[in-house]
């Protein structure tokens, strides 16, 4: 029966399958041509959209007396939040694709700086944005330190590393991380009665010596949706806040559709209330309130980049590590060091990283991911987080005089208002 079932396969249904192989293969060519190519074009014309744009970096200048809470900054922060992906020719035939902005915090040998990396077309909508609501700013174009360093490994060491949440993946996302409400910071209290989780961060960025660099920057894109709906095919949906609206439900035990609390007993037909902690309630409020806000994709990133003779671990593993810790809660989320993206904190043993090779290739291309600001596009993407932008101001906003920092430069004079005469 064997034979006769491998005679029948070789004289009629290997022959038809051969038949129509070669009847479909342009077709099958084309979807294996452009499952291919399609990737490796879309990456050389977003190239070289990008390559054809200006870039400008804006120093911000630090007023004197800074008596606005860190909602000043969340203000900020949606002007930038542009949504727009360009039509569909735009995107898949000259390359156009959401803008990206970069917010820096540097310390240069101690002196603190912050920066606005942007395309100089956006470059007014940003400058007129923090002249509302920082009056006494000095907003001013600056040439880019990141480019004025060299790496060479046979003078200097860098340590790097891209951030992401410390809760796990599939849930990370969904719950805040500390921010300048949970410190009380919302209704613009008193210097003297300020806790800024930002002031940690000053003061031990302020604490580098001479041929010592810390660089840190937010790459931020507007979060949109952009996730297929589970059962359709065309229609999108924001996975981001429908699992954290699920996420919700759950803790406070309510159905999704009704939104009403409890459990009906199928013995009594009475509805049974759960019981819920105060902590449970905080945090179901706390992703509430998160998911109300617009939301940014993140990328986080810091390096710190010195001399070898001055080179210290404790800048950099235990440092910028640490500086983060502030903004973390035990209950909720935090920022970690994400260990699976860049290798260029690991040492090694000589017989494991001979004669440094490994952690210089890595160290030198996190080096030159900061430089281009590189992050949701090629040649260096990474795993964004998700956060809204009242967590984005909390990681990077302008601080008042509880930031008495040395180092930090401040415009010593007052001004009454923004310049008239905004670069065009």
């Amino acid at each position: 029966m064997f034979d006769q079932l491998l005679t029948e396969l070789q004289k009629n249904i290997l022959p038809q399958v051969i038949q129509y192989t070669i009847f479909l293969s342009p077709v099958l060519l084309a979807i294996l041509l452009g499952h291919i190519f399609w990737p490796l074009w879309l990456r050389y014309i977003r190239a070289k959209f990008s390559y054809g744009l200006k870039y400008t970096l804006l120093e911000l200048r630090l007023p004197r007396d800074v008596f606005k809470s860190p909602l000043a900054m969340e203000v900020v922060l949606q002007a930038i939040h542009n949504t727009a992906n360009g039509s569909t020719f735009a995107q898949y035939w000259k390359g156009e694709y959401r803008p990206f902005y970069s917010l820096e915090i540097t310390s240069i040998e101690g002196q603190i700086k912050f920066y606005v990396w942007t395309e100089d077309r956006r470059k007014v909508g940003i400058m007129s944005a923090l002249y509302s609501q920082y009056p006494g700013i000095e907003v001013i174009e600056s040439p880019d330190y990141a480019q004025s360093v060299h790496f060479d490994p046979k003078e200097m060491k860098v340590w790097g590393a891209d951030f992401t949440f410390t809760r796990k993946a599939d849930e990370g996302e969904h719950y805040p991380i500390r921010t300048y409400v949970d410190y009380g910071l919302l209704k613009d209290p008193k210097e003297e009665f300020k806790v800024d989780p930002l002031v940690p961060v000053l003061e031990f960025l302020g604490s580098l010596g001479p041929n010592q660099q810390i660089w840190i920057q937010y790459i931020v894109q507007a979060h949109i949706k952009n996730d297929r709906k589970p059962g359709h095919l065309w229609k999108k949906t924001d996975l981001w806040k429908d699992e954290s609206q699920e996420l919700i439900n759950k803790i406070l035990m309510r159905d999704p559709k009704t939104k009403v609390a409890g459990m009906k007993d199928e013995a009594t037909g009475f509805t049974k209330l759960p019981t819920i902690s105060k902590g449970e309630q905080e945090i179901a409020e706390a992703i509430e309130r998160r998911i109300s806000k617009q939301a940014f994709d993140v990328g986080l990133r810091a390096i710190y980049v010195a001399k070898k003779d001055v080179f210290s671990a404790v800048h950099g593993t235990g440092g910028i590590i640490g500086a983060f810790k502030h903004f973390s809660s035990e209950h909720m989320n935090g920022i970690k060091q994400d260990g699976d993206t860049w290798l260029a904190q690991f040492g090694g043993v000589p017989w494991e990283d001979y004669n440094d090779s490994r952690r210089n290739y890595y160290s030198g291309a996190i080096f030159k991911a900061y430089r281009r600001r590189s992050f949701f596009y090629p040649p260096f993407q990474g795993t964004p987080m998700v956060m809204n932008v009242e967590e984005l101001a909390t990681l990077f906003h302008l601080p008042g005089a509880v930031a008495s920092t040395p180092t930090l430069a401040r415009v010593p004079s007052k001004k009454g208002e923004a310049p008239t005469n905004l670069p065009i």
